[in-house]
């Protein structure tokens, strides 16, 4: 039996390719999912998986070849499957067999915004110990050629891998005296035999790296106001059940902190910014980051168009990407092209912290713990459930002004839901 390979969907506007590279030969077994070749086009590297376990009898497009959509590339031919999965290994460049050297158990998880991640919405507890993802073949060996160090480089693959594009990138950009690392304090022999060493997986990495990129790039500050939430948990305790029996899904609380942050964006659109070089580009529409914990680490999926949602909307978006999330299905598309970022703490018992920006976006909002509180409303004191909240920003297109403007206007938002139906 024959299985034809195909070129996938290359994304929006863009109907073809040009084969690059082509990492099997006919007559070479192939594993399910092992890469065969890669197409480049005027935007991205796009890899072509196998779609089964077998023999690739025959290559259709070479290398240099242009190619549509769904054009055929290959023929494969099935048939002891096993086998080929025993024995498809990829030929391995000196850079790509020192990756696998260094590939060892993690135990990364999901993290919380006070210690530099984005996590909000825990996607489940970690049962083994994931492997790091293998890098483009094309990009090892364009590593290997230019002799530069993977973790000089900022992966967009998914899991953290490293495409073409990213070396590339990296490769025009100018190099910067890299600072050296703090020595770790000595360890006393009793202690030394009761540490484990274990290697930051590749999406930990690019985490760490995008983070410090962050805090080293942007002019970033945060301002802090607190909400009182209970018109919210009153107005969700009311109509959570009716709301279950007619969508299908809960009814919970980021969908009414979406759309405060953009009712908060359309008021002051430079929270929903970004600079590019000397330009300052304002997006007319709401591309909603929210951020979620896996057991490999955080990824923050986008919500798009989320602007044009309804509560029910955002709330099945929200359950879909987490549910991704979670069986490590999200892929770049799901995780590209956010134009602003909702991160909560609260979930893991945090009441307060700060967020660090997700770049290029100019503002994330930080979610925390609802706790009990004594305050002071007309003259009396009375207990509320209340929570802290932080919005993080780069100063160097959002003045103090327009922060703490787009926090109150989320503040008044929440305590009155009734704004984000009259638009006030």
């Amino acid at each position: 039996m024959s299985t034809e390979v195909r070129v996938p969907t290359l994304g929006e506007s863009v109907t073809e390719a040009t084969v690059a590279t082509w990492f099997k030969k006919p007559g070479d077994s192939v594993a399910v999912d092992e890469m065969l070749c890669e197409l480049e086009t005027d935007k991205v590297t796009v890899e072509v998986p196998s779609p089964v376990a077998g023999i690739l009898s025959e290559i259709v497009a070479a290398e240099g070849d242009t190619v549509g959509v769904d054009a055929l590339l290959a023929q494969i031919s099935e048939g002891g499957a096993d086998s080929a999965k025993a024995e498809a290994k990829p030929e391995k460049s000196d850079v790509d067999q020192a990756a696998k050297a260094e590939d060892v158990p993690t135990t990364a998880g999901a993290g919380t915004p006070s210690d530099g991640g984005t996590g909000t919405v825990n996607a489940g507890p970690e049962e083994t110990r994931p492997r790091d993802p293998e890098d483009a073949p094309s990009a090892q060996k364009l590593m290997a050629e230019k002799g530069i160090d993977r973790d000089a480089v900022t992966a967009t693959g998914k899991d953290g891998r490293v495409m073409k594009e990213d070396v590339l990138k990296s490769l025009s950009q100018p190099k910067a005296e890299t600072p050296k690392a703090t020595p770790r304090a000595p360890t006393s022999a009793d202690q030394a035999d009761r540490e484990e060493r274990v290697k930051m997986t590749r999406l930990r990495q690019t985490i760490a790296k995008r983070l410090k990129d962050s805090q080293n790039t942007a002019a970033m500050l945060t301002t802090y106001n607190e909400v009182d939430m209970t018109a919210v948990m009153d107005l969700r305790n009311e109509y959570k059940d009716l709301f279950l029996k007619k969508h299908g899904v809960k009814l919970g609380f980021m969908s009414f902190f979406t759309k405060a942050c953009i009712h908060a964006l359309h008021e002051v659109p430079e929270v929903n910014a970004e600079i590019d070089g000397t330009d300052v580009v304002y997006k007319n529409y709401v591309n909603m980051g929210i951020a979620a914990g896996t057991p490999t680490g955080l990824v923050v999926p986008v919500l798009k168009d989320a602007d044009q949602m309804s509560f029910a909307g955002i709330e099945k978006a929200i359950a879909a990407m987490g549910g991704k999330a979670r069986d490590g299905k999200l892929s770049m598309a799901d995780m590209q092209g956010g134009t602003f970022t909702i991160s909560n703490g609260g979930v893991y018992g945090s009441l307060m912290s700060s967020p660090i920006l997700n770049p290029p976006q100019s503002g994330i909002l930080g979610m925390h713990k609802i706790q009990d509180r004594p305050m002071a409303i007309n003259g009396e004191v009375v207990i509320r459930p209340m929570m802290y909240l932080a919005l993080s920003y780069d100063h160097r297109i959002v003045d103090g002004k327009g922060a703490v403007t787009f926090l109150v206007r989320v503040k008044e938002a929440l305590e009155d839901p009734r704004r984000l139906l009259m638009d006030l």
